[in-house]
């Protein structure tokens, strides 16, 4: 089987994606004292990482060819966390809320695939988008906690 060429799109944006999510949460990581908040960042760049290289593995299995690097978008947004918590006065919430916002894109994005009924995933895709969509929404809600206890 072999993916029709908007599949293939969609999953090398949610590639690119978590490239740039793992570069994000490296960028975060610099950033925060918080060891406890570190080590939770930590843990998101090693799952975007492995989210990367099963998304490359799905998408070569049907003969499609993955992206190799993020997008300026995402380099846009790390721009932007830089700015900002140079001149924030508390950049653990500031870069919390930017972790935040970007899940929260994340979680549209594979909404999206899994509901949009004109792409026949294959069940492989399909289980394998709903469980990392599935762990973005636990790194949002732990995101969302670790900003309360910090504000």
């Amino acid at each position: 089987m072999k993916y029709s060429e908007k599949i293939s799109n969609k999953l090398n944006d949610l590639l690119t994606r978590t490239y740039d999510a793992e570069k994000g949460y490296k960028l975060a990581q610099e950033k925060i004292d918080n060891p406890s908040i570190k080590k939770f960042l930590g843990d998101k760049i090693q799952q975007r990482y492995n989210f990367g290289h099963e998304l490359k593995d799905e998408i070569t299995k049907f003969g499609e060819l993955p992206e190799k690097g993020g997008s300026l978008k995402g380099d846009i947004h790390r721009t932007w966390m830089n700015l900002t918590s140079s001149i924030s006065s508390d950049d653990t919430e500031r870069i919390l809320e930017e972790v935040e916002r970007g899940e929260k894109a994340s979680l549209d994005e594979y909404n999206e695939i899994l509901s949009d009924e004109d792409m026949i995933l294959a069940p492989s895709t399909e289980s394998l988008l709903v469980k990392q969509r599935d762990a973005i929404k636990k790194a949002l809600n732990a995101a969302k906690r670790y900003e309360e206890a910090v504000s």
